[in-house]
């Protein structure tokens, strides 16, 4: 099994999360070697000033959480966080417009953070996977292969349900080599991470990264 610290982006999206909250998350992240923290745009320039000297990333949320914004918004979004140091972009797709099958709107709609990202920054595609039939699922993750993004991702973790070992195989199943898999959404415990890991997800999301970290 690899590292699986260093595979967890260590998680505070919650509305009621205080400069406090994330002061710790950073903290935490530096002292057990996770990869990211990811955060509401908000709070981009206080975990790099706080992360500056160390190897975890800071990753931020655009069209958080239903991903019914305008493309222009969300490259609006991208472009802001990533002057504001963000190094990771995890976007929502517009679910209702691929759910209609307007695919040629939900790929340019990745596009457009994926351009604005513009080399500078890592895009992961949350495709929302508690909302989707399987063939919706397995359209989002060609049409992310297609807009050229580098993730796709299962859930916000607040929607009606988060990842699964069946999705994660099935979007690894559709990816290949091509793209990466991100597992979001009830990964609690160690038991949970080393699933995802097995199904092919090579980033966790979760809240849990301290609980997991104590159980190694």
């Amino acid at each position: 099994m690899k590292n699986i610290l260093g595979m967890i982006d260590h998680t505070v999206l919650k509305p009621e999360a205080t400069i406090n909250m994330i002061e710790t998350l950073c903290k935490e992240a530096m002292e057990y070697n996770f990869a990211a923290v990811c955060v509401n745009p908000y709070y981009v320039r206080l975990c790099k000033e706080i992360l500056k000297d160390s190897k975890v990333k800071v990753a931020t949320v655009i069209g958080f959480p239903l991903g019914a914004n305008t493309k222009e918004v969300k490259a609006f979004e991208t472009i802001d966080a990533i002057k504001n140091g963000a190094d990771e972009i995890d976007m929502v797709i517009n679910i209702g417009a691929l759910k209609h099958k307007d695919y040629e709107l939900v790929k340019e709609d990745i596009k457009a953070v994926v351009g604005a990202a513009k080399g500078k920054a890592i895009v992961k595609v949350i495709i929302e996977t508690c909302l989707l039939t399987e063939e919706e699922k397995v359209k989002a993750c060609e049409l992310s292969m297609e807009a050229e993004a580098d993730f796709v991702k299962t859930s916000t973790g607040f929607s009606t349900g988060g990842a699964t070992m069946e999705d994660v195989k099935l979007m690894k199943s559709i990816v290949g080599e091509k793209l990466e898999v991100k597992a979001s959404g009830g990964v609690r415990d160690l038991d949970s991470a080393k699933q995802m890991i097995e199904a092919g997800a090579t980033r966790l999301g979760t809240s849990s990264g301290v609980k997991i970290a104590k159980e190694i």
